[in-house]
């Protein structure tokens, strides 16, 4: 069975970080999601989204910084599966000048006003409306304000 981590990173404005995926990957090609990818053999769910977050971006929160959120149920037309996804999330004083794209298009804080105008992978229709609904929303965003 496949098992897959995400790390959403949130900002004082509420930006959200995504990346742009190029044309390569089987899952969800040309379209923007969360950072993220498969947890590997033996990998704990929370470890895997850390080394994820770092290699696709650079970034590494310090730990205890990233915190689950959710597991969501995510049907991945690539791999005509339905897998797991482990989401987690942080806060940060990061900018998208801190951001090492190594994977990808590109990878930016988006405006979560602009979700509409984008081309978002499965994992992202899914999880972005949640996020957004969920008072742990509003919290990282107040979380993001007080550590700058």
């Amino acid at each position: 069975m496949r098992r897959f981590a995400s790390a959403l990173l949130v900002d004082a404005r509420g930006w959200l970080l995504l990346q742009e995926r190029d044309e390569h990957p089987v899952i969800d090609p040309e379209r923007w999601s969360l950072p993220g990818g498969h947890v590997e053999e033996g990998e704990d769910v929370l470890e895997a989204a850390y080394r994820e977050l770092e290699e696709e971006t650079g970034l590494r929160p310090a730990p205890g910084a990233l915190r689950a959120w959710r597991e969501l149920a995510v049907s991945h037309e690539g791999y005509a599966s339905t897998d797991p996804v482990h989401v987690h999330l942080a806060a940060t004083t990061a900018t998208d000048a801190d951001v090492d794209c190594r994977e990808g298009r590109r990878i930016v804080f988006v405006d979560p006003g602009t979700l509409g105008d984008l081309p978002l992978s499965a994992l992202a229709r899914q999880a972005l409306p949640l996020l957004l609904a969920d008072p742990a929303y509003a919290a990282l965003v107040a979380e993001a304000r007080g550590l700058g």
